[in-house]
């Protein structure tokens, strides 16, 4: 049976860029409302009809195609034979659905490193005095950065930030006077216009591409951060990291991820809203860092068997799992079995539409949700809470970061004395082995293979060193079971 591979990042240097969160598993979100920072205000060239009907994009190529950059990044990373030029363990069961897509170059080519590697992937400038957006798993772990424009020059670029979970990159180069894009609104794109990707796949610099949107919003596997934008545009390695572009000129998206059965491109690719990356551009440069909000719900869909169960007329909205004791959904009296309908105004019509809502309102605002609950609808106000990312650890697929394909965090002190354990991790997504062996979030980790479990850091240890199957003892519903995990 052929298998269908999500392949994130369509160029890799060094680990795969795994959403890293602290608190209720469904709040892994990021999709961004924010108006559009200033950028350069350029005339957007518009397209012509061909005698065939089709658009002729070669006005937005040779108006913005000069913003299009090359990015080499180059690591020391010492090279090893069991794992990829991305440093993905081969024999990691997750290491195909996962792993960094890119165009590798040989060790010791071009600085002269030892044990090096290097890779190509694309940018684009959004200011003249030189600050470019890429993918964060374009440069993440890279030693040197090298970014080469349309006119051959070349130049050392400075990693400004990342932040992983959007996968965005802010570097900048020292220059001046250069041309830059035009941003537009990904709210207002449809479904079935035209798009164009300009980008360097296979290291062919400055290639055009273009296809229609295939649709909006779409969630994928371990990637609750971003909404992404689903074309058929031709996205190959070495696209990752650059422009989407609309009919106007204007850029929507930034290329990131390919869904694919071969390896190749086939006709699904993925970008990031352009909205959403310049907000993270932004905290990146004024603050040093990123930040998001929280509620601390667990959520799901809501289908029409549990709409009826609930007294829907229709199948919409977030089913509130759990809440997290103490968490500003707690304190605002949100209960499971509540059915969020809409935040701030805006409905959710699926439990995908909250987490990214959630994630981009400033900690320490309040937000309002209309919530269905016996037969009714209530207002409920919250006050937004700060996502500490640094609390959990995602073990999706990454040699370093473990086999297992779980993310997990630490048991809180309420969380301990309601499971009535002294330690344990608690599971906030599981994928790969761990899914299709039955975890689930909100189960607990107690033991791998016999030892007891105290902290993240020696789970990822164990299960690095286990072999080709493990046992977990978890614990669901105040009962231990014993989970065997097929690592392949």
């Amino acid at each position: 049976m052929q298998r269908t591979y999500v392949i994130r990042g369509l160029f890799a240097v060094l680990t795969l860029a795994a959403s890293v969160s602290g608190y209720a598993w469904w709040e892994k979100a990021h999709g961004v409302q924010t108006s559009l920072p200033t950028v350069q205000s350029l005339p957007v060239p518009a397209t012509t009809a061909n005698p065939g009907g089709l658009p002729d994009f070669s006005a937005i190529v040779s108006r913005y195609g000069p913003a299009v950059v090359n990015v080499t990044a180059t690591s020391d990373a010492v090279t090893d034979t069991s794992a990829d030029q991305s440093g993905n363990d081969q024999d990691d069961p997750m290491f195909k659905f996962f792993r960094h897509f890119g165009i590798p170059m040989p060790p010791d080519h071009g600085h002269g490193h030892g044990h090096g590697m290097m890779g190509m992937g694309s940018g684009f400038i959004v200011s003249p005095d030189g600050l470019i957006l890429t993918n964060a798993h374009v440069v993440d772990g890279a030693s040197e950065v090298d970014v080469k424009l349309t006119d051959k020059r070349e130049f050392r670029a400075r990693v400004v930030g990342i932040d992983k979970p959007s996968d965005v990159a802010v570097l900048r180069i020292k220059a001046g006077d250069l041309p830059t894009v035009t941003l537009g609104d990904p709210s207002q794109i449809r479904v079935g216009e035209w798009v164009l990707a300009i980008g360097a796949p296979f290291g062919f610099e400055n290639s055009a591409t273009a296809g229609i949107v295939s649709a909006k919003s779409r969630s994928l596997p371990d990637e609750g951060y971003v909404p992404f934008i689903q074309t058929d545009a031709a996205v190959n390695p070495g696209n990752s990291g650059g422009p989407l572009f609309n009919l106007r000129g204007e850029v929507i998206g930034i290329n990131s991820q390919i869904y694919t059965k071969s390896g190749g491109y086939q006709g699904v690719s993925f970008a990031i809203p352009i909205d959403l990356a310049m907000k993270v551009k932004d905290q990146i440069v004024q603050n040093g860092k990123v930040t998001r909000g929280r509620l601390g719900v667990v959520i799901q869909d809501i289908n029409q068997s549990l709409a009826s169960s609930f007294g829907l007329k229709h199948p919409a909205g977030a089913l509130v799992n759990s809440v997290e004791d103490g968490s500003p959904a707690d304190k605002a009296g949100i209960k499971p079995g509540d059915v969020i309908l809409s935040l701030n105004g805006q409905p959710v019509d699926t439990s995908a539409d909250l987490p990214p809502r959630v994630a981009v309102l400033k900690p320490g605002t309040e937000a309002t949700m209309k919530v269905w609950r016996d037969n009714a609808e209530h207002q409920v106000t919250a006050r937004v809470a700060e996502l500490e990312q640094s609390t959990a650890i995602a073990e999706t697929g990454s040699h370093t970061k473990g086999r297992l394909g779980l993310a997990v965090r630490p048991l809180t002190r309420e969380e301990r004395s309601q499971s009535h354990v002294g330690d344990g991790l608690l599971v906030v997504e599981a994928s790969g082995p761990a899914a299709r062996a039955g975890i689930t979030s909100g189960d607990v980790v107690l033991a791998i293979n016999g030892t007891p479990v105290h902290d993240v850091d020696q789970l990822r240890d164990l299960a690095r060193k286990a072999g080709h199957h493990v046992a977990l003892l978890v614990q669901r519903d105040n009962e231990k079971i014993f989970v065997p995990l097929d690592l392949g």
